[in-house]
């Protein structure tokens, strides 16, 4: 028997295999959350199927979201980047994605761990929903607006209240998967327990 899902996944494979291994997964670590909250960001005004199917370009494009790396780049790089077509060449974005490699430096500077800050927005664990409508699902809530607050006020951009809500739901902060979606109760549904953090990609 087929298995129901998420009523945003197509049938590409490469879509089923993010909702079905990926999204809802605990994340927490903390270069992993930020290739997460600046793909997010990239996605403003798309769909998230268009930046998944250019995330390897981003990878290599940005050095494998590597902050110490990104928070170098000059004129030239910003310049390659924007002819790249692996990746959506938006001028905003690009700039932003460079300054939020530097926010990143400045708060690990500061002690604070990136993994840390943000799940502090769900007290630690993830939020389980009982959604059984994809129309029920809000576009932010009152701990994406703070997380966007302080995002913002710590130099990160486009970092906007719905841009980190779908990041907490890609990173695990939250489990909406519908209810009926076999996912929702391997992602900590029905009182069961939630998965392990996805490991991080190999440098």
């Amino acid at each position: 028997m087929d298995r129901i899902r998420c009523d945003w996944v197509n049938d590409d494979p490469l879509y089923i295999a993010y909702h079905d291994e990926e999204w809802g997964v605990p994340v927490r670590d903390d270069l992993q959350l930020f290739e997460q909250l600046l793909l997010e960001g990239a996605q403003a005004g798309l769909s998230w199927y268009t930046i998944l199917k250019k995330r390897e370009g981003y990878r290599r494009a940005f050095d494998g979201f590597d902050p110490e790396h990104m928070a170098r780049y000059g004129d030239r790089k910003v310049a390659a980047l924007l002819a790249d077509e692996g990746i959506v060449r938006n001028r905003l974005k690009v700039h932003a994605a460079v300054g939020n490699a530097r926010a990143w430096l400045d708060l690990r500077e500061s002690g604070e761990g990136f993994a840390d800050f943000l799940w502090s927005f769900t007290g630690g664990k993830p939020i389980i929903n009982e959604w059984r409508r994809l129309e029920d699902v809000p576009a932010s809530t009152p701990a994406s607006q703070a997380m966007s607050r302080e995002l913002k006020r710590r130099g990160f951009r486009f970092a906007g209240p719905t841009i980190c809500y779908a990041f907490m739901q890609a990173a695990g902060m939250v489990n909406d998967h519908l209810v009926t979606c076999f996912r929702w109760a391997e992602c900590g549904g029905e009182g069961r327990p939630c998965p392990p953090p996805i490991a991080p990609r190999p440098p």
